[in-house]
């Protein structure tokens, strides 16, 4: 099937995945994932870079021999480093950092050495500076305040523009799932964590947020007149905006993705942008997290929360009886030898429901009503 054809049917509802009525499989699998991040962040923890830990860093430059190897043994003889990073810069930099922090001015000028003997420099070209852990604890800590005033911004911009505070927990749930599987991401596989690696993580925040908006804002239209219709329940309209943004989604998500994907895997491995490899990576796992999420997590959390409303129960009661009844007549119908489906049209127009054309959106006619506070 084309994917045309394809967003028609889910936008129309002839074809439809299952995003909320499996909703248990999805929390118990969101669940399970953020358990082993938290036990590999509790048990391992996370590879710090020198800003966090403190450590020396050396740069050659003008050189034109860029290999790696010959920065990570010495590192790894003159400092009992085995897991120094070594990065290329440019076209003629060498950049090595070391955790080592007790080096001392005599075993640094000595690395110097080696380093200019390696890469056929002179001793002025090799550059080593110390690197304290206090600024990578200050930017930690803002970023830590930014993230912070981040989540009461959304709760509180969501609550009013959505009229729903179900929807506002259901993205900041959705968010904080995106970030604790992202950093047990990085604690699982030893990836290093630096600067860019924070301020990616914040960077992500935002996508996640934009994918679950646009579902909510589809849920929002879906929804209109839900309580005076016995057409479909809040879980049917839910699941129904799921699949009428799914294939926006995806495509919005493969473009933000595939640039990333070019400067993690192309960038870095075959051009050796090896400082773009922090912010590209975080930005890539991220990336596809916040595109399931605002799928998987974030709408089905909002179906949660809304069935513990009386008044939604109620309606998803009133809901599945009429089903019952239109069933019936469905049965008497194909029982007495006419069209099983004859009056659908009839029934649906009763009911309240609406026939959905690809491509339909109701524009302001789904926007919250203002109350006229000049009528007396």
């Amino acid at each position: 099937m084309a994917r045309g054809a394809l967003g028609n049917d889910l936008y129309t509802g002839r074809r439809s995945f299952p995003f909320i009525r499996k909703r248990k499989v999805w929390f118990a699998i969101a669940l399970a994932l953020i358990a082993l991040s938290i036990l590999t962040l509790a048990t391992r923890g996370l590879n710090r870079g020198i800003e966090f830990t403190g450590g020396s860093q050396f740069t050659v430059s003008g050189t034109k021999d860029t290999s790696q190897a010959a920065a990570a043994k010495i590192l790894r003889e003159k400092a009992g480093d085995d897991a120094a990073r070594v990065v290329r810069v440019g076209g003629s930099t060498i950049r090595a950092q070391t955790t080592a922090s007790d080096l001392g001015s005599a075993k640094t000028q000595s690395i110097r050495e080696d380093f200019a003997r390696a890469y056929g420099v002179p001793v002025n070209q090799v550059a080593a500076t110390y690197v304290g852990p206090l600024w990578g604890q200050d930017i930690s800590s803002k970023a830590l305040q930014g993230f912070v005033v981040f989540l009461v911004a959304v709760a509180i911009g969501l609550t009013l523009y959505f009229r729903s505070w179900r929807n506002a927990a259901g993205a900041i749930i959705a968010l904080f799932n995106d970030l604790v599987i992202t950093v047990g991401v990085y604690a699982v596989f030893g990836f290093e964590v630096t600067p860019s690696t924070v301020t990616g993580l914040l960077t992500i925040l935002g996508y996640s947020l934009y994918d679950t908006v646009v579902v909510f804002d589809k849920v929002r239209e879906n929804s209109q007149r839900l309580l005076s219709q016995t057409a479909y329940t809040f879980a049917d309209s839910v699941n129904l905006a799921v699949n009428q943004t799914l294939i926006r989604s995806l495509n919005t998500s493969i473009t933000s993705i595939l640039p990333v994907a070019s400067i993690l895997f192309i960038g870095t491995t075959l051009l050796g942008a090896g400082t773009l490899r922090d912010l590209s990576l975080v930005m890539f796992v991220g990336l596809i997290l916040s595109t399931l999420s605002s799928m998987f997590v974030a709408s089905p959390i909002a179906v949660q929360l809304a069935e513990f409303d009386p008044k939604v129960r109620e309606h998803t009661r009133r809901v599945e009886e009429a089903r019952k009844e239109r069933q019936a007549r469905r049965d008497a119908r194909i029982a007495a030898g006419g069209d099983p489906d004859e009056d659908d049209s009839d029934d649906l127009a009763a009911i309240g429901g609406v026939i959905r054309e690809p491509g339909r959106h109701l524009g302001s006619l789904a926007q919250p009503k203002r109350k006229n506070r000049n009528k007396k």
